[in-house]
């Protein structure tokens, strides 16, 4: 385990307090933040219980969350390692080229590069919603495609991939893609899946293991002295790398990460991070973003399972989260 020394520390109540507010009002049970800064944990907090059950484990460092949609960026980095390994030439290169069983004509012109920052336009594997590269649409199809090519090109799920090239050499012990619930996991309702290959959206991940994920991305992968996985890897993963022609408002991603260039209407990223800043955001509430510029790390963690309720807009509740963590990050 990264050793990582813990600061007490009182500023960061207020985001606490802000991150405990949005919980009560998604109806979540748990909540969590973590927060490093200058490679010290400034803030450790936790909240509420696994789940509404009578005697439900309370939330703690050991509570694993469905972190949702935040597996993409695992993804990302497989991809980023498959390129910097040259098992992919280039990211401009046709999914086609990589997959037999797709449908060449309505897959055909798509990209790597496009289904990384979702701009593919595949509204499933046998019809479009637009032309590849002229707009941005959030699904999965574009990822259920890059886990069948990392499968193929390595000859391994993905969570073997990255269990050995990632997970044993950082320690991680608190991460991985769950079949079966356990007393650690923050279980959501009527969860049910088929394996724990890195196929589904399964992925638990303690609240501290997500900031040192995040960390690695800061330190480009350099940790105690040792290059765990290449610089270039992380460099790659967290460059714009859109299209260029898309409408402003629409946001810029990396290797599914969502990268901060400037302030746009649509992108997840609070307009006072500074440019470089790159975030994840799952369904569930988690998210981690880092800021290289203040050397800082932010997660969050809640297990929402219902709808969004009335009169509440995810893009502002994340917009201010990532705001407040700014504001404390550069005056620290």
């Amino acid at each position: 385990m990264l050793n990582i020394q813990k600061t007490e520390n009182t500023t960061f109540n207020e985001l606490n307090d802000y991150v405990l507010r949005v919980k009560n009002e998604l109806s979540a049970t748990a909540a969590a933040t973590c927060i490093i800064h200058h490679d010290r944990i400034v803030n450790e907090w936790y909240s509420g219980v696994h789940t509404e059950s009578t005697g439900s484990r309370l939330v703690d460092e050991e509570s694993q969350f469905h972190v949702a949609s935040v597996r993409k960026t695992y993804l990302g980095l497989a991809i980023s390692l498959a390129l910097y390994e040259g098992k992919i030439c280039s990211i401009d290169d046709d999914v086609a080229d990589y997959l037999d069983d797709v449908d060449t004509v309505a897959v055909g012109n798509t990209t790597i590069r496009h289904l990384l920052t979702h701009t593919h336009g595949l509204g499933d594997l046998h019809h479009r919603l637009f032309l590849p590269g002229t707009d941005w649409k959030y699904n999965n199809v574009g990822v259920n495609l890059l886990i069948k090519i990392i499968q193929k090109l390595y000859h391994m799920p993905l969570s073997q991939l990255l269990e050995e090239r990632v997970f044993t050499p950082m320690s991680f012990s608190h991460i991985g893609w769950r079949k079966e619930p356990n007393e650690k996991l923050v279980w959501l309702l009527n969860e049910q899946y088929n394996d724990n290959q890195g196929d589904e959206a399964n992925l638990f991940v303690s609240t501290k293991e997500l900031a040192y994920w995040g960390y690695l991305h800061l330190k480009k992968g350099a940790m105690h002295g040792q290059q765990i996985v290449p610089r270039e890897v992380f460099e790659q993963a967290t460059t714009i790398i859109s299209p260029p022609d898309l409408e402003h408002q629409l946001p810029r991603n990396g290797f599914f990460w969502f990268v901060q260039d400037e302030s746009r209407a649509m992108t997840e990223l609070g307009d006072e991070l500074p440019s470089g800043s790159f975030q994840s955001l799952g369904i569930t509430g988690c998210a981690c973003l880092v800021i290289p510029k203040y050397r800082t790390v932010a997660v969050r963690m809640y297990n929402q399972t219902g709808p969004n309720p009335a009169g509440y807009d995810y893009l502002e509740d994340i917009k201010t989260f990532g705001n407040l963590v700014n504001k404390y990050a550069r005056d620290l």
